[in-house]
């Protein structure tokens, strides 16, 4: 298995103690112990299957928060692939929950977070990002998704939960699920 260690490092923010009543699913590579399978049904198959994901916040038995992370190709078509195939999806379906279909709740967020330490200097990448959430929101809801947001930032950026843009990202976080 490839170790990702921004996606640990995102991973590692999120506490079950921050989320009252909530589940925080992460995968593999945020520090769970397996995928986060989306489907496009009910019925758990190879057929219905769309997407994994790298965390989930559930709550009320509803998925009502999809994050991405994206640490290497972060490309517009990316990031919007990202967030077209969760659209499409409808349950969160694991044997870790005995296969119990989790639908999507009425209003999910999709927080797709960026690795900006492998740009260069003097790069326009975080105005396109900021350009493409803005295009985004003008066009949402893309069925159950009503909010998208990006939030960038290196490594460093991320080490803290009660500063910068680690303390961002969970601020935010809690906010979409306590609503």
């Amino acid at each position: 298995m490839m170790y990702h260690p921004f996606h640990r490092i995102i991973g590692n923010l999120f506490i079950e103690e921050d989320f009252p009543e909530c589940q925080i699913l992460k995968d593999n590579a945020c520090g769970g112990n397996h995928h986060l399978p989306l489907f496009g049904s009910e019925v758990k198959s190879n057929k219905t299957a769309i997407c994994n994901s790298d965390l989930l916040i559930v709550k009320n038995n509803k998925v009502r928060v999809i994050l991405e992370i994206e640490e290497s190709n972060l490309k517009p078509i990316q990031i919007c692939g990202k967030i077209l195939t969760s659209a499409i999806a409808r349950f969160y379906i694991h044997e870790t929950n005995n296969d119990i279909p989790l639908p999507m709740d009425d209003s999910v967020t999709f927080i797709q977070i960026l690795n900006s330490s492998i740009l260069q200097e003097g790069n326009t990448k975080k105005d396109q990002w900021e350009n493409v959430q803005h295009y985004l929101n003008e066009i949402l809801p893309l069925n159950k998704i009503k909010k998208f947001r990006t939030i960038c930032g290196s490594n460093n950026n991320f080490m803290n939960r009660t500063s910068g843009k680690g303390y961002e990202l969970i601020f935010y976080s809690k906010s979409q699920v306590l609503r």
